[in-house]
């Protein structure tokens, strides 16, 4: 049956696009300007350049409207709090003196500057810089980025819509400044910041845009009265403006709520809805408060954050029945692309079956632009790209890949106990301690140390045959001794081999474990100038063979003291994965867990003594609803048990967390049953240490003294300050001191002194302990 065309012709847009080019030239080119290799005109042309290709093969692809100011050399957020003059004023000397330089010190600091707190954008891996307000905060207009990028666009032919942060969501991801009061809220600077956003729209209106989309994702999450009035209040005023463009409020990562009914009732022109799987609802609640009459609607039917192919005829029964509910439907994908790779045809080393089910976000594009046709001229345009869907949908439906019999059985046969250790945290610790014979605030790290050029060089020297395996695994050795032994100079008591054999934390694991598939472009930007690979969880999972047991013995050789075996747990696995959508995450979640229960059963049997498994995505998978949250929490937290219940009381487990906020699932933390877990604290002034502390929090922590995520050098008195606010919350005896994370991205010089400090600050402060002990 053929769909009737819509009464006005369908467009095809995005919502936002990913910045860092094919080759990952955004990222070259701000990491040159660091550098001083690279300058300010020619990191400026480069991003012009990326800018001019990115809406080339948007236009190419069929996407009628493409978005201008989504572009960052950083982040979006930070792009925002210089749009609204929002700069800290430990920050305001170096933007007056370079506004590039100050802009770059914000995001990572300098060395005598601390950067801007950083966190999880909702529950994607993308990481933002955390505003930070106060009530003594002034905002002004800055619209000269957003105007400037508007101005290429439409100088180069395109049609384009700005995209803005909206002030709502703005002043909900803000925190209090430092030294501002800790129950200051930022949204009560609505008012003060409503005619800043007036003032940046009358400027694009003036720069020739006729809509502007203001993004408010935020509103996908419970939002309280106040909250929701709050709403009403800032589009009644922007929406009420005379001299502004067209106002196009989206929201994603799931259902609107009650905002819906807010936002349907704005005097704004069009509302942009997330209507995939995650937002099941949405089009019963659009139909429940009248549709929007009048008004546009741009409807979320491509999963902006999956890889997989869309279901053509699915997408369009939905994107019918709305042509009921709004006098406009355009079509998009459901949040911005930035959160896929850029082009699954490159992927030339993938199974092509496997390969025909994946739509990066080129792919992403042009189903867009075939469900605009198909929804503006009658499915009969589009049939040959039907039938293609179809198949492609039908062959991994019933593919060998998809289904692994052996793996089923063994998940169907898990029992509550083994998900449980053998004896109380309480009963072990004392194993544990005894065992281990360490000092009072004993000292690690996160688990890796630099990934040095020479490391980079061994990897591309082994795939491309200029060395053998043998060759490849000496280098190995080589840099593992060396870890050690710094370790061992510089005094720290739990070590670690560094990682040196890891390209990343899920992407080695994932590269040996059956039913993963890794790319080797699929390049996804997880903040600033750092990119990452994730795997493509294709089929059901097991584990051949040992993945880590060969390293991790060969580092304990080196040394009497303990060190950890590394994990990345199975909740990780998946966030940092693009995961399977055709069965429960619970259920892949398991079949992980099991594999990853196999390689911690493998290291106890060889001697480990201190396991890690990291789940640094616990929080950021947390559903953004709280009605979702026990279900989720029930799932994530079992399979971690699963994962390393099987390992005798005085084999000490640890995990990981980092970079988002804990304080709403402490329980869960607790939950999981770790011996140790380590925290990013340094940014946030050891906010998570009270918040275990008032939880009740009865295991160890390792609350993090060093932001390594900053080339800054903390100094011993900054290490042992934290450290001693770190007592205030947790008892000595339980008090771990380590970085907020891993090492990788971090060079030699600076973790050297870093780590050296760190040391010295645990020393210092274990001696005014035994005084005060004495």
């Amino acid at each position: 049956m053929t769909a009737k065309p819509a009464a006005a012709a369908a467009r095809a847009t995005v919502y936002g696009y990913p910045r860092q080019g094919q080759n990952r030239e955004l990222k070259k080119a701000i990491e040159g300007y660091w550098k001083g290799r690279v300058t300010a005109d020619t990191l400026r042309q480069t991003a012009a350049d990326l800018r001019r290709s990115n809406w080339e093969q948007l236009t190419e692809a069929g996407i009628h409207e493409v978005p201008t100011g989504d572009f960052s050399y950083y982040d979006h957020v930070l792009d925002t709090s210089v749009m609204v003059g929002a700069v800290p004023e430990r920050h305001r000397e170096a933007t007056a003196a370079d506004a590039l330089d100050g802009y770059f010190a914000m995001a990572r600091g300098t060395q005598d500057v601390a950067p801007l707190e950083m966190t999880k954008w909702f529950d994607t891996n993308y990481h933002y810089l955390v505003p930070e307000l106060g009530p003594d905060t002034v905002f002004t207009a800055d619209s000269t980025k957003q105007v400037a990028e508007l101005k290429e666009a439409l100088a180069l032919g395109h049609t384009a819509r700005p995209v803005l942060v909206g002030p709502i969501t703005y002043l909900l991801l803000a925190k209090p400044a430092p030294g501002v009061a800790a129950d200051f809220q930022p949204i009560t600077l609505l008012d003060r910041l409503l005619p800043v956003y007036a003032q940046v729209l009358a400027d694009l209106r003036a720069a020739g845009a006729e809509w502007v989309q203001v993004d408010e994702p935020a509103l996908v999450q419970d939002r309280t009265p106040a909250d929701l009035n709050a709403v009403a209040r800032a589009y009644r005023e922007l929406g009420g403006a005379t001299d502004r463009p067209k106002l196009l409020v989206a929201s994603y990562f799931g259902r609107l709520g009650d905002a819906l009914q807010v936002l349907a009732a704005a005097p704004v022109e069009g509302l942009a809805l997330d209507f995939t799987d995650s937002a099941a609802s949405s089009l019963d609640a659009l139909a429940s408060v009248g549709g929007l009459p009048g008004k546009r609607l741009v409807a979320g039917v491509v999963n902006g954050r999956n890889v997989w192919i869309n279901d053509y005829q699915k997408s369009l029964a939905t994107l019918g029945t709305l042509l009921g509910l709004a006098d406009q439907v355009d079509v998009a994908a459901s949040c911005s692309l930035l959160h896929v790779p850029l082009d699954a045809n490159a992927e030339r080393d993938i199974d092509p079956q496997i390969r025909r089910w994946l739509a990066f976000s080129r792919q992403k594009t042009t189903e867009i632009s075939t469900l605009a046709r198909g929804l503006a001229q009658g499915t009969d345009v589009i049939a040959a790209e039907l039938a293609a869907n179809r198949a492609d949908l039908a062959s991994r439906a019933h593919s060998a890949i998809t289904h692994d019999p052996a793996v089923r059985a063994r998940t169907a046969a898990i029992t509550d106990a083994d998900g449980r250790r053998s004896q109380p945290y309480a009963q072990r610790t004392a194993a544990q301690r005894a065992h281990l014979g360490l000092p009072v605030l004993p000292t690690t790290t996160i688990g890796s140390f630099p990934q040095t050029d020479e490391l980079r060089v061994a990897r591309a020297d082994l795939r491309a045959g200029r060395i053998d395996a043998a060759g490849y695994e000496e280098r190995i050795e080589n840099e593992i001794r060396e870890v050690i032994s710094f370790q061992e100079k510089t005094g720290v008591d739990v070590l670690v081999h560094g990682e040196p054999e890891r390209n990343d934390m899920v992407q080695y694991f994932a590269e040996q474990l059956t039913g993963y598939v890794a790319t080797q472009h699929g390049w996804v930007q997880s903040y600033g100038t750092r990119y990452v690979r994730p795997p493509v969880l294709a089929g059901d999972i097991s584990r051949p063979e040992p993945m880590t047991v060969r390293w991790t013995t060969f580092a304990q050789a080196q040394t009497s003291k303990p060190v950890k075996g590394m994990l990345t747990g199975p909740v990780t696995m998946l966030a940092w994965s693009f995961v399977r959508d055709d069965q429960p995450l619970g259920n892949t979640a398991r079949q992980v867990a099991l594999a990853l229960r196999d390689e911690v059963n493998d290291l106890e049997a060889v001697g480990t003594s201190v396991i890690q498994v990291d789940e640094p995505a616990l929080r950021e998978t947390l559903p953004l609803r709280a009605e979702d949250h026990a279900e989720y929490l029930a799932w994530a937290t079992e399979s971690f048990r699963l994962s390393t219940s099987g390992v005798r009381p005085d084999t000490q487990i640890h995990t990981h967390m980092c970079y988002a906020e804990f304080g709403d699932i402490v329980q869960a933390i607790d939950d999981l049953d770790a011996d140790v877990i380590s925290l990013e604290a340094a940014r946030s002034h050891m906010q998570v240490a009270d918040e275990l502390a008032e939880h009740g929090y009865p295991r160890e922590a390792g609350p993090g003294v060093w932001d390594i995520h900053s080339p800054r050098i903390p100094s011993t008195d900054e290490a042992a300050g934290l450290l001693r606010k770190g007592l205030d919350a947790i008892p000595a005896e339980r008090l771990w001191v380590n970085p907020d994370c891993g090492l990788k991205t971090r060079g030699w010089p600076e973790t050297r002194a870093s780590l050296e400090n760190l040391v010295a600050a645990a020393r210092e402060v274990r001696a005014e302990l035994a005084v005060d002990n004495g």
